[in-house]
C-alpha cells in the first residue's frame, strides 16, 4: 500500500529551498496521558525534554519577540526582554497570537515566522549542543525534527540563556 503523501507546511517548504535538512514527524501528543505521550516518543527515538516550544512575546520597545525554547521549562521574560534590548516583554495573549505570528497556539514555528514577520528570534542556549530538536512544524500535530544550529542560521537566531531559573 503506498504512504500516503503529506503536504509540507510553509516552514518545510522554506527548509526545502534553503538545503536545511529536517525529518517531518506527525505526532499526536498533545492530549495525550504522560505514559501515553512516552510510548508515542519512545517509536520516534525521542525524549520530551528534545522537544521545544516557540512563544511570542512583545517587548515595550521593540514589538513582537519570539523565544524558542524545551517544552519541559519556563521562558524567563525578564531574560527575553534584556537579549531583544527591552525593559519589559509580556506574552502575547491567545487573542493576538494567530494575527501577530500567522499560526494559532500550538503550532508556531520560528521558520515560519521569520519568514513572515521578521520578528528577532531567540533559541534557549540548550539546544546550542544538541544534536537535534523538535519544533511544530507548522500545524497542530506536526513537527519537525532538525538541528538547532541549522535553524539558527537560518534565521539568524542567536543562542541565549532564556530559562527561568527556580
Amino acid at each position: 500500500m503506498a504512504k500516503k503523501k503529506i503536504k509540507k507546511t510553509l516552514p518545510e517548504q522554506i527548509m526545502d529551498k534553503h538545503g536545511v535538512t529536517y525529518e517531518p514527524l506527525v505526532l499526536n501528543i498533545l492530549d495525550k496521558s504522560e505514559t501515553e505521550r512516552d510510548l508515542i516518543l519512545d517509536t520516534f527515538h525521542i525524549k520530551h525534554d528534545d522537544i521545544y516550544k516557540t512563544l511570542a512575546a512583545t517587548g515595550d520597545r521593540t514589538g513582537p519577540i519570539v523565544a524558542v525554547l524545551p517544552i519541559t521549562k519556563h521562558l524567563s521574560l525578564k531574560k527575553l526582554a534584556a537579549v531583544s534590548g527591552n525593559k519589559k516583554a509580556a506574552m502575547l495573549s491567545l487573542k493576538d497570537l494567530q494575527k501577530t505570528t500567522g499560526y494559532v497556539h500550538g503550532a508556531n514555528n520560528p521558520i515560519g515566522i521569520w519568514q513572515n514577520k521578521h520578528f528577532p528570534i531567540y533559541i534557549d542556549e540548550t539546544a546550542a549542543k544538541a544534536d537535534y530538536f523538535l519544533v511544530s512544524g507548522g500545524e497542530l500535530g506536526r513537527s519537525d525534527k532538525i538541528k538547532p544550529n541549522d535553524v539558527a542560521q537560518l534565521i539568524a537566531a542567536p543562542f541565549v540563556d532564556l530559562l527561568e531559573h527556580d
